[in-house]
């Protein structure tokens, strides 16, 4: 991702609309799944500049490790303690460590995205949760993917395969920011017969106050059906699944 994109993510997370309504799904998805527990090791793994791991912290203890340098240091500054930085390589836990593992927007930026998965399944104990979040469909491929480095986009049958081929069994697989999807694609198209801006930005600027209200009571109202069942499309997707002895 661009360097200068932590730095505004870091001031939008906790209000901008896409951010706050894929936290409140993402969250309340976990919740189901983990029925009330508060005393979990869990991992937040991508972690950017730390605001999903302060929420995570009501289920467990959370670590957190991020590629970037620089989203560390917002993680840290954020007063999450057990963050670490790490580029490359295996992950700073032993087999079988951890009870939930989180990646949120993450596995479309690693090109080896299957590797990382048998990475946190390494990670997780038998048992374990995995909750992963990435956009969906390649047809709405557009600035954003570019900005922020991305490999691919997602569908739900691709994205299942990959979880399941890498030692999961996979309990939740839905699209979602599905009231959304119309609008959000008219904009990615247009974008396509539009001249390219003459330096690249990001999608995620702070629209009116009213606006961007209104897009989240939109984007969040999508959590409580969402709990219970599955959704047909929508501009990301996510899987919950359990790791399973191969």
């Amino acid at each position: 991702m661009e360097p200068d994109f932590y730095a505004e993510y870091n001031k939008i997370e906790d209000r901008h609309w896409w951010f706050v309504g894929r936290r409140e799904i993402l969250l309340r998805v976990l919740a189901e799944r983990l029925g009330g527990r508060t005393d979990l090791e869990l991992l937040d793994f991508g972690c950017g500049t730390g605001t999903i791991a302060g929420h995570l912290a009501r289920f467990g203890t959370v670590h957190a490790v991020d590629g970037d340098a620089a989203a560390v240091a917002f993680c840290r500054a954020r007063g999450v303690e057990r963050v670490t930085h790490i580029p490359d390589g295996p992950l700073p836990f032993a087999n079988a460590s951890l009870d939930v593992v989180t990646t949120f927007d993450v596995l479309e930026h690693i090109e080896d995205d299957f590797g990382t998965l048998v990475e946190l399944r390494r990670v997780l104990r038998p048992g374990g949760t995995l909750l992963a979040a990435v956009p969906a469909f390649p047809a709405l491929w557009g600035l954003q993917d570019e900005v922020s480095h991305h490999k691919r986009r997602y569908v739900r049958p691709a994205l299942v395969a990959r979880v399941e081929d890498a030692g999961f069994r996979v309990h939740r697989a839905s699209y979602f920011n599905t009231l959304l999807f119309g609008p959000i694609a008219a904009v990615r198209l247009l974008r396509r017969v539009r001249p390219a801006p003459p330096d690249l930005m990001s999608d995620f600027a702070m629209g009116p106050p009213w606006l961007n209200g209104l897009l989240s009571r939109v984007f969040r109202a999508e959590a409580g059906p969402l709990a219970h069942r599955d959704l047909p499309f929508g501009v990301s997707v996510l899987v919950l699944a359990e790791r399973v002895e191969c």
